[in-house]
């Protein structure tokens, strides 16, 4: 991933981007070395590299921001109209509880806007517009605490499979036995 914070920038983060490569090309005009540049404006001395290349090639323009790298699949009017069905519910979309999931999102958004996503882009996509995961302050009023119990006693040791007694193991990734 590109972005730690879910991808692509804001379009305030843009502009700030765009202003600090026109001030390089400013410097660029007056003669500063690359790495004078990159100390200033804080940035490595690889994109300045870069921004030299571009601004020797076509002038302050060819560091303008050419915008997003493409445009999202769901249009602003869309995302309204996505958060609107989330906040719905997804029992009222037909799904069994009230939990929301990203592959239950993807389903609804092609039911919806007959568009198709992956659940990464789903993801990135609602982490950039502020959602985040969680998980139920409370229990659910349906849950029933004797099941539970039965279920960790009975069920949770099959799955998890027995303990292995500790036995003196060996530091060699093939054993001398296996040769």
């Amino acid at each position: 991933m590109r972005y730690p914070q879910g991808g692509g920038l804001t379009p305030e983060r843009q502009a700030f981007r765009e202003r600090i490569r026109l001030e390089a090309a400013e410097r660029f005009a007056l003669g500063a070395s690359n790495a004078e540049v990159a100390k200033d404006l804080r940035v490595s001395v690889r994109s300045v590299q870069r921004w030299r290349r571009g601004w020797h090639d076509s002038g302050a323009e060819g560091l303008r921001s050419a915008g997003p790298v493409s445009r999202p699949k769901l249009s602003e009017v869309l995302f309204i109209v996505l958060e609107q069905e989330l906040a719905k519910g997804p029992v009222s979309h037909g799904w069994p509880d009230q939990t929301w999931t990203l592959a239950r999102i993807k389903t609804l958004i092609g039911r919806r806007f007959h568009k198709s996503m992956t659940l990464s882009a789903i993801a990135q996509m609602l982490h950039r517009r502020g959602f985040s995961h969680r998980v139920p302050a409370r229990r659910a009023v349906e849950r029933d605490e004797e099941a539970v119990a039965v279920w960790v006693k009975e069920t949770w040791p099959q799955v998890e499979g027995p303990w292995r007694r500790s036995t003196p193991g060996c530091a060699s990734k093939t054993k001398p036995a296996s040769r």
